[in-house]
């Protein structure tokens, strides 16, 4: 189709005007050469003429230059392009890539069963995500900031290398550790009602067990009120940081050490054993007591009974009585037995029941 295109072209230029091989003459004589006029060829193709210095010459870089761009895919703005296409074209579905991802990853949104969503629009706080796929508008105009609800949080006070010094009713100190356990309940006032709330928790955690250490006793701190301790520090907590509106929910307080300082620690723990040890004989002679005391009530109990039976019968209960002393008189005794008007032999059962004596004793 090439070939045949260029032939018909040809054929154009030579039949369809009064061109000359050398183009039209000046006078309209088809026999002369021109002189000035078109410089084309007998093929309508400009002679080759050489550079002569001129202010645009083409060199032989400049060849080179095109011909890798070509061989590149150069366009003729002399951009890059890839197979072909303009370079615009390549930004452009890239562009448009990175704005469906953003829009894609900015605006749906995957909550855990432990989480909750906390949305805000322009940097105000705007509704809370519930578990599961929820969907915004993209940023930046919704910004979703993901928070663990059910995660228990703990705040440490007081260690060994730490000394927590408390002031207790009875005017002693004692060194206190304890561990408060918290999580989240209402994550929109969690981030926004307080600018640091984990360490407004720690300094509420302090305030509230000073203030409760300093209604009981040393001992009382020390052993056998502590579970009551806990007790009051939570719900003193607790009810401080719903005033704060904290959005937490304490969930409990467990005292790891509570003893006197170190500087008396010693001391403290003789004085103790000591006071243990007092107590000690004190709970054995209670028990002592009650032991003689319920002795004492069952004999009682045990006349009044006889008593009762004495009025009933007064006879029969007085030989009741005497025979019942005699038995437990002469039941370990030798007896004899002697019988008016004189003495009866008797068989000796009580000698046959005795062991024999040894030789040696005898």
């Amino acid at each position: 189709m090439t070939i045949l295109s260029g032939w018909a072209a040809r054929g154009r230029a030579l039949f369809g005007d009064n061109k000359g091989p050398w183009g039209a003459p000046p006078g309209g004589g088809g026999n002369e050469p021109p002189s000035g006029g078109d410089p084309s060829g007998p093929w309508s193709e400009p002679p080759k003429r050489r550079s002569t210095g001129g202010p645009n010459p083409v060199t032989s870089l400049d060849e080179f230059l095109k011909r890798s761009r070509g061989r590149l895919g150069g366009g003729p703005g002399g951009g890059f392009s890839f197979g072909g296409r303009p370079s615009g074209s390549l930004l452009m579905w890239g562009l448009i890539g990175f704005v469906v991802l953003w829009f894609l990853f900015t605006t749906v949104h995957s909550i855990s069963g432990q989480e909750r969503g906390v949305v805000t629009r322009f940097g105000r706080f705007s509704h809370t995500l519930s578990p599961g796929v929820s969907f915004t508008l993209p940023a930046p105009i919704d910004q979703v900031q993901k928070v663990n609800v059910e995660d228990i949080r703990e705040v440490n006070l007081g260690s060994a290398a730490e000394e927590t010094l408390m002031l207790t009713g009875d005017q002693n100190l004692i060194d206190i550790a304890y561990q408060v356990r918290w999580n989240i309940r209402d994550p929109e006032r969690y981030l926004y009602e307080l600018a640091q709330p984990d360490e407004t928790i720690t300094q509420v955690a302090e305030s509230a067990m000073r203030q409760v250490i300093s209604q009981v006793g040393l001992q009382d701190a020390m052993g056998v009120a502590r579970g009551e301790i806990e007790t009051r520090v939570r719900d003193e907590m607790q009810q401080t940081l719903d005033a704060y509106r904290a959005g937490v929910v304490i969930q409990g307080v467990a005292i790891r050490q509570a003893d006197p300082p170190a500087a008396v620690n010693e001391a403290f723990k003789e004085v103790t054993a000591a006071q243990q040890k007092a107590q000690s004989e004190v709970n054995n002679a209670n028990s002592y007591a009650l032991q003689l005391r319920q002795i004492a009530e069952g004999e009682a109990t045990a006349f009044d009974k006889v008593y009762e039976q004495y009025r009933l019968a007064p006879e029969v209960t007085k030989r009741r009585l005497y025979y019942e002393t005699m038995e437990r008189v002469l039941r370990n005794v030798d007896k004899t037995v002697v019988e008016t008007p004189g003495v009866t032999p008797y068989l000796p059962l009580g000698e046959m029941r005795r062991p024999a004596p040894r030789a040696g004793a005898q």
